[in-house]
């Protein structure tokens, strides 16, 4: 995939993920992996702006073993800011599609 597509909507892909379910970097890394090549120096960032603009809440959750872990959640404002993005997106994907589709494949 072409990397600025990729910037430009990786942050509400994060987002989104940690809306469905909180969850820990390496488990947004796991989701996000299986559908966009991604790495951890790219979400662990992301996920760090997230929660400095107010968008997700980092909490602590110790496991059986090892240090605790960073679980990432939704806040209000990121659960608003992801809805008007969606919006966004899909007044942008409609018009693009109306471009690419309404002509000659010359």
């Amino acid at each position: 995939m072409n990397p600025q597509f990729k910037r430009g909507i990786l942050e509400f892909l994060v987002l989104k993920t940690i809306k469905d379910e909180p969850r820990s970097g390496y488990e947004v890394l796991e989701t996000l992996g299986r559908e966009v090549d991604v790495g951890l120096n790219t979400i662990y960032p992301i996920l760090r702006r997230l929660a400095k603009k107010g968008l997700c809440t980092i909490e602590r959750e110790q496991g059986a073993i090892g240090a605790p872990r960073k679980i990432y959640r939704v806040t209000a404002a990121g659960e608003r800011k992801l809805a008007d993005f969606k919006q966004e997106w899909e007044t942008f994907l409609t018009k693009v599609l109306s471009i690419l589709g309404g002509g000659d494949d010359d």
